[in-house]
């Protein structure tokens, strides 16, 4: 059984994640591209720093919402349908982004871009669940979260030149800016409709899987959901453990998202350049610390079963680096401390999701899984806006910073003593 399922596993890497992480690159790039358009919503729909977080924020608002329905349709009706409308629907929300001429405007698409891409995130989760045994969870989860330091890996660059491209496109009554979301959002858009001829929603259809595969896959996939527990999912909804779990996500997220939105301004001033080509290099270095960083940590957890330890001291990790970047006075230690936090808030994430997977089954874990990340990605409202409050607050470049990493710190401590499968 176990020579078998090592041989398997490579299997479902090579079919099931290329689709799954051009729809997750594909995700984060819309989510996080108006990072590079910060300059220019200011400059053209008088978008000012305040109002900036709070329509970079209100994404995880509108987002919440539809995560628990959006997830249980999914469980009922397939994975390979619902993504495929989750991802045409933001996608053209997404290009939307273009034509916003006001602050309230900007909120209005950004609200409706977290409608619309609702449930996608949990859902290839709960999917990987239905593919991927306990044994390999970690190590698939870690691989799907190639997605987010890829897009900004490659995306930045795409971005920061599409936006640094201005005087180009001025001739087409275009800001670069604007270009970037059209490209961006409409490539999100065909993807949706790739996802209709690459996905399947079970082992059993797939047909790169033999008789045999299929039969081994099987059992080791039904060993693991009967050690799942399977309340209601009413019951699965106010179930402690469940909210718990939820607030350490929270925790993480906040982190992340207060790095991710700002980086590609932390970057311009540290170089001491506008954004352009040159800064969007730069902000992939972070990113491509994180993808060695999950390349390794999370099979080596996987290995030694000790998902949750090593993941906290990875996030208290993350939250010392953010506050090292803000506090250092030089510009190559800051960019080595946003390299090591970046790598961090990418890996803890990825070694997070083995404990709600692992203690819940069914329905209840597609509204489980719901509800963390619906919950959990509102730290990706409260991160910006946390920064964006102590930065104007305290009348400093650094203050967010460090606010944000204090919590990325506390979110270690709730990490460390997380539930999980006993």
């Amino acid at each position: 059984m176990g020579a078998q399922l090592s041989s398997i596993i490579p299997k479902l890497h090579g079919r099931l994640m290329p689709t799954l992480l051009m729809m997750y690159v594909l995700a984060f790039l819309d989510r996080s591209n108006v990072s590079f358009a910060k300059t220019g919503l200011a400059a053209n729909a008088g978008i000012g720093e305040a109002a900036f977080a709070f329509g970079a924020g209100i994404f995880f608002v509108g987002y919440a919402f539809l995560e628990v329905p959006s997830n249980l349709i999914l469980h009922r009706i397939g994975a390979r349908v619902w993504m495929a409308r989750i991802m045409v629907t933001w996608g053209l929300v997404s290009a939307a982004n273009a034509f916003v001429h006001s602050p309230e405007a900007f909120y209005a698409v950004r609200f409706l871009l977290g409608i619309t891409e609702a449930g996608f995130f949990p859902g290839v989760i709960y999917y990987l669940t239905r593919w991927y045994p306990t044994s390999a969870r970690a190590r698939s989860v870690g691989i799907f979260y190639y997605g987010a330091p890829l897009a900004l890996t490659f995306g930045g660059p795409l971005s920061g030149f599409l936006v640094g491209r201005d005087a180009f496109l001025h001739s087409w009554g275009l800001h670069g800016w604007q270009v970037m979301f059209i490209v961006e959002g409409l490539l999100a858009s065909l993807g949706g409709i790739a996802v209709l001829f690459l996905l399947k929603d079970r082992p059993e259809q797939a047909p790169w899987l033999d008789a045999e595969e299929k039969a081994v896959l099987g059992q080791a996939l039904a060993v693991d959901e009967g050690g799942r527990e399977h309340p209601s999912v009413l019951r699965t909804l106010r179930d402690p453990r469940v909210l718990f779990l939820a607030l350490v996500y929270f925790l993480i997220e906040m982190g992340f998202y207060g790095l991710t939105f700002y980086l590609p301004t932390q970057v311009a001033r540290l170089l001491g350049a506008s954004i352009g080509l040159e800064v969007g290099l730069v902000t992939a270095l972070p990113w491509i610390c994180a993808l060695i960083a999950v390349t390794v940590i999370p099979p080596w957890c996987d290995a030694r079963g000790n998902a949750r330890s090593i993941g906290a001291l990875v996030t208290l990790i993350s939250g010392a680096a953010l506050a090292v970047s803000a506090l250092t006075a030089s510009p190559l230690v800051a960019l080595i401390a946003l390299c090591v936090a970046a790598a961090g808030l990418i890996v803890s994430p990825a070694l997070f999701w083995t404990l709600p997977t692992g203690l819940l089954g069914g329905a209840a874990a597609a509204g489980g899984i719901a509800l963390v990340n619906s919950i959990g990605n509102l730290g990706g409202f409260a991160g910006p806006y946390l920064r964006a409050g102590l930065e104007l607050g305290f009348h400093s470049s650094s203050a967010g910073l460090i606010g944000v990493g204090v919590g990325t710190a506390i979110g270690a401590a709730c990490f460390a003593v997380a539930p999980r499968k006993s």
